[in-house]
């Protein structure tokens, strides 16, 4: 399965998680697009089906959270990348090829 298959199926699940609690689909295809990868749409999933909020704001709330997770990691990865990148620079110098 490649990735944007992944990406609509997961968003799929999603979509019907939040029917299941009679929201409409296109809050589902909103949050899928806000979150942006199957990972976080599974987060979303998992805190739909065990707390069942009934509140549009609570919903809100955990896909800001989860998004603001998601950045947060790749944020770490890019500088975690320019560390790696900037130690070799000092220890090695400039390499001419």
């Amino acid at each position: 399965m490649n990735s944007k298959e992944e990406w609509a199926r997961t968003r799929d699940r999603l979509v019907i998680s939040l029917q299941t609690l009679g929201y409409p689909a296109g809050l589902g295809d909103m949050i899928a697009k806000h979150i942006g990868s199957p990972k976080g749409m599974e987060r979303m999933i998992s805190y739909l089906e065990q707390v069942r909020p009934d509140r549009i704001e609570l919903i809100a709330d955990e896909m800001v959270s989860i998004r603001s997770d998601i950045d947060r990691w790749r944020e770490k990865k890019a500088s975690e990348q320019a560390n790696i990148a900037y130690n070799d620079l000092v220890n090695n110098g400039f390499v001419s090829q």
